[in-house]
């Protein structure tokens, strides 16, 4: 338990540097290289264009990582009927549920010290749960880092392509690309700045695919009307169409909040039944 917890300290912290640095190579080494004549730049050229698809990839990454974080599972929880004093406590902690509780997947997580509804699992980069109220942003989170981390890995590839005069035509030259540039920086015929560009194209790479996988996986979960704490504990879940599984937790709205971060207001049917 002390790990875990000394995880979900380090993990937020990690996932925020990570984007410093993203952010700091982008905007102040790999946008600046695309400019070959900044004074007859068009207003249209590559270069200003993949800076505008950055900042927007960046700005609704950092937007739902933020309303994921502040839609406190403890929040989630205000409204059920878990009983009193330490008999509630010591029947969660001991992974039984109340009588009184409002939906048969709420969970009692010992991380957090908090219960949430519609639990699906607990995310250490948050260092918070997920659940009903969170998960479209979490989702919304999962997709635009592997989307910027993916740009980010274009970017880096076209600056080292230009700095190392070398082609990705290949396919093998990315993979091989990392045991040959080891040797150069330690034999001195690479530079510390391009060396830790190419670690960090692989760390993009490894984080993009990660988070395109498991919001795959979500979304897959959610056509199916399941959490991972149900399949995890085996739950039977009434089956209903796929739509309606899309807009219980995606809501009307939810082509506003795929190009901007906003709260999940799309859980109407499930806030009826809790009432």
């Amino acid at each position: 338990m002390l790990v875990l917890r000394l995880l979900n300290v380090v993990a937020p912290a990690y996932f925020l540097c990570i984007s410093l640095v993203t952010f700091v190579l982008q905007i102040f080494l790999f946008i600046p290289s695309m400019f070959r004549d900044p004074s007859t730049t068009p207003l249209f050229s590559p270069a200003l264009l993949h800076g505008a698809l950055f900042l927007f990839l960046s700005a609704n990454a950092l937007g739902n990582y933020i309303l994921v974080i502040q839609s406190s599972p403890e929040e989630l929880g205000k409204g059920l009927n878990l009983g009193e004093g330490a008999e509630m406590v010591a029947d969660w902690l001991d992974g039984s549920r109340s009588s009184g509780s409002a939906l048969p997947s709420t969970h009692y997580c010992r991380l957090c010290a908090r219960v949430t509804q519609r639990h699906d699992h607990h995310c250490f980069f948050t260092g918070n749960c997920i659940g009903s109220r969170n998960m479209r942003n979490f989702i919304m989170f999962c997709l635009y880092t592997s989307l910027a981390c993916l740009d980010s890995l274009v970017a880096g590839m076209a600056y080292i392509s230009a700095s190392l005069s070398m082609s990705f035509a290949n396919p093998l030259a990315f993979l091989t690309l990392l045991p040959h540039s080891i040797s150069q920086f330690f034999s001195g015929a690479l530079l510390s700045s391009e060396m830790f560009v190419i670690l960090m194209l692989y760390l993009w790479l490894g984080i993009g695919l990660a988070c395109a996988g498991f919001c795959c996986h979500q979304l897959l979960l959610i056509l199916r009307g399941q959490t991972r704490y149900q399949v995890r504990k085996g739950m039977v879940v009434k089956t209903r169409p796929w739509r309606e599984n899309l807009r219980e937790v995606f809501g009307k709205r939810w082509l506003l909040g795929l190009l901007i971060p906003m709260l999940n207001v799309g859980s109407d049917c499930r806030r009826q039944k809790v009432k």
